[in-house]
């Protein structure tokens, strides 16, 4: 079974492991050094001590009575070798290459005078011993028992300690790095040039100040650009009502005949064409209406009741009993435009109404042709017409639905469009509550 790593995905998760894993080597480089330092230290201190102390103890155990030697035996005694009065216990010559660095020190101190040898003795805890004789011939053997440099108690403590403190440094140095790019990704996420726009606040590092003042700057750009878009088709579409009045009141004078007839519908297509123009372009500036708390139930109850008063096919499906803020007209202009589609193409509207997750979903549905799959999305682009069903016979510009997704937006809600199983066409409205 192969093990397949992958890089995180994340800013932060990245910057955490780096971190992390560079912590975590310098901290064992740095047990590493200090440890080695003291086992240097260490040994070389011990060392030192064991020529003394083996030259010393010697001596003493050579000028001694024989029978004196044995009480002093104990006192002479230390952690990690002590002397034996015999020929101490049968081992094996310890090899050239591999002679402990403690024979050289106890030869050094005591191999002029005692001629020594040193054996290897096996067992479960493996040692060596030397072997000499006093000058009156006694045997005397060094049992030397080697252990590792013992380490501080409170060292580890104080290493882990150390991480611990890195750790927590490296998570608020992170969490100050990354938190501007979070309020610059989530400025962007939110970023709706139909709204008013909310600048970033421009402090902080000067990378961070940078970023935030570069945004500011396409944000206004952004929206100072889609304001001059939408005055300049508002202007042409309103300049454009002029001609086609005089023109209309021209054609009232002309005699009656099927070119009459013909200039009329045309003047009749232009001008709402031109009226529709003019409400897409308004519905960019939607979020300029004023708020207000509005009941949804008989808001939604008069807008059918409306219909169903013309006549139309129209009911009203479910309750929310729910009352939000939302700009009235805006909603209503999307509702409008969605239920008119649906009796457009079907010749009846269902209004579903649904309230939950913190959201308000507004469902339009009809059982008309319903829209292909690939132009549901198309179809909500400005001046776009699905030629098969939703032609100019129809009387249909290409920006009711434009102009519902605008007004949506503006509302802070979104817009989708699905088709029904059966047959027909589902419009979605989702509000926040």
């Amino acid at each position: 079974m192969s093990l397949n790593l992958h890089w995180p995905r994340t800013l932060t998760s990245r910057v955490w492991l780096i971190f992390l894993i560079g912590m975590i080597l310098a901290q064992a480089l740095s047990f590493g050094a200090q440890y080695y330092e003291r086992y240097q230290m260490a040994r070389n201190t011990m060392l030192g001590n064991l020529q003394t102390d083996v030259s010393t103890s010697i001596a003493i155990l050579d000028r001694l009575p024989a029978e004196e030697r044995p009480a002093w035996l104990s006192r002479l005694a230390r952690t990690n070798y002590a002397y034996l009065l015999n020929a101490g216990e049968a081992g094996v010559p310890i090899k050239a290459g591999d002679v402990p660095i403690a024979v050289t020190s106890i030869t050094d101190a005591i191999g002029e005078h005692y001629p020594l040898t040193f054996t290897d003795i096996p067992g479960p805890k493996k040692h060596f011993q030397g072997h000499l004789r006093l000058s009156d011939g006694s045997p005397v053997t060094i049992d030397v028992r080697p252990s590792m440099v013992p380490l501080s108690p409170w060292l580890p403590a104080v290493l882990l300690g150390q991480l611990a403190l890195m750790i927590a440094c490296t998570w608020l140095a992170v969490r100050i790095a990354i938190r501007p790019l979070t309020r610059l990704a989530n400025a962007v996420e939110t970023l709706d040039p139909n709204a008013h726009p909310i600048n970033l606040d421009e402090q902080g590092p000067t990378e961070v100040v940078y970023a935030a003042r570069a945004f500011n700057t396409m944000q206004a750009r952004i929206a100072a650009y889609l304001r001059e878009r939408m005055q300049l088709l508002a202007a042409i579409s309103h300049d454009l009502q002029t001609p086609i009045t005089r023109m209309k009141l021209r054609a009232e004078f002309m005699d009656d005949s099927a070119e009459k007839d013909k200039l009329w519908n045309d003047l009749g297509e232009m001008e709402h064409l031109v009226r529709e123009g003019v409400a897409y372009a308004r519905s960019i500036h939607g979020s300029t209406e004023e708020s207000r708390r509005t009941n949804m139930d008989s808001f939604l109850e008069s807008l059918v009741f409306d219909y169903q008063d013309m006549g139309k096919d129209v009911l009203l499906i479910g309750k929310s009993e729910v009352v939000i803020d939302t700009r009235p007209h805006a909603l209503r202009r999307v509702l409008v435009n969605l239920t008119d589609n649906a009796l457009k193409f079907a010749g009846a509207a269902e209004v579903w109404v649904e309230a939950n997750n913190g959201s308000l979903r507004l469902t339009v549905m009809d059982r008309g042709p319903g829209i292909a799959e690939a132009e549901l999305q198309q179809v909500m682009e400005p001046f776009y017409r699905v030629e098969n069903s939703r032609n100019r016979e129809t009387g249909g510009t290409g920006l009711g639905l434009a102009i519902a997704h605008q007004l949506a937006m503006a509302l802070g809600g979104s817009l989708s469009l699905s088709n029904r199983e059966g047959g027909g066409l589902c419009a979605e409205l989702k509000l926040p509550l």
